[in-house]
């Protein structure tokens, strides 16, 4: 899933590379896939994009007029740049990835797409940003917080630290592959309760949100789209890494796995050196 640090660069990108075209046509390919319908997509022919920000997880690609187009990429969903599309081939809607086309006056664009079978990218054409029901839930972003209002948002959810803190409405940005990599630079294991967590460990998961997301934005913004998932990958140390060595300590990665989902983590570096039990089975160690 695109997080933060993928969604900012992908932002970057298209300032870089879409900013001041106007826009030849957007298609829809998917249907479900758009969740408004007023403004309709030929509200866009003709207008510049004037610039691409990021809410938490969500880009928005600003056309002139303040109209936008969120995006909420899911589990599975990208974003490609063409240089050129194929002359004289419309879009057809159908079961193939592409969700929508955005087509630019030099005859570049971009195709949201989004693999395997569960369909959950969201598009929306808004003039008002907080129209979107998942940004206008948003809670502060995680990489901009300051320690004060981190521990705050912590501590005003109690539940597993891994949950709350990719509960977007907690703390906007932050999911499943960064907060395992973020769980592992604090030493703090993915259940621990966030109302036993000391100021202590409240910095330091502070301190080790603002490095890894830090590090993961410098390593990804300035890659073009088709290499920041690659560029992902080669930054993780125990996030879908599981019986792999831990480059800090060289314990063997871990995981707990869900019925959806799965966290990998370093019982060395994270709790005492004891493994976790899957919930479902056994008491969690803490």
């Amino acid at each position: 899933m695109p997080e933060l640090p993928e969604v900012e660069a992908l932002a970057g990108y298209l300032r870089q590379r879409a900013v001041g075209r106007r826009v030849d046509r957007l298609e829809v390919a998917a249907i479900s896939a758009l969740k408004t319908y007023d403004p309709a997509p030929t509200e866009v022919t003709g207008r510049a994009v004037v610039d691409a920000r990021r809410h938490g997880k969500f880009l928005d690609v600003v056309f002139e007029g303040d109209l936008h187009l969120v995006v909420h990429l899911a589990r599975a969903g990208w974003l490609h740049y063409r240089e050129a599309f194929p002359a004289g081939t419309p879009l057809r809607p159908g079961k193939g990835p592409i969700a929508l086309r955005v087509r630019l006056d030099d005859g570049s664009g971009f195709d949201l797409t989004e693999a395997g079978t569960q369909k959950k990218l969201a598009a929306y054409l808004v003039s008002d940003v907080a129209a979107v029901p998942g940004v206008a839930k948003l809670g502060p972003d995680a990489f901009a917080a300051d320690l004060p209002t981190f521990a705050e948002r912590l501590r005003s959810r109690r539940g597993q630290v891994k949950g709350v803190l990719t509960d977007q409405s907690v703390l906007s940005g932050v999911g499943n592959a960064y907060s395992d990599e973020i769980l592992h630079a604090a030493k703090l294991s993915p259940f621990a309760i966030t109302d036993r967590l000391t100021d202590g460990q409240l910095a330091a998961l502070h301190a080790a949100t603002r490095q890894i997301l830090g590090d993961a934005v410098e390593r990804s913004v300035g890659q073009r789209a088709a290499e920041l998932k690659g560029e992902k990958r080669s930054g993780l140390k125990v996030h879908a890494r599981t019986g792999l060595p831990c480059p800090v300590c060289g314990d063997t990665v871990r995981e707990v796995s869900f019925a959806d989902s799965s966290l990998q983590y370093c019982p060395t570096c994270q709790t005492g050196g004891k493994p976790l039990a899957d919930r479902r089975l056994s008491r969690i160690v803490r």
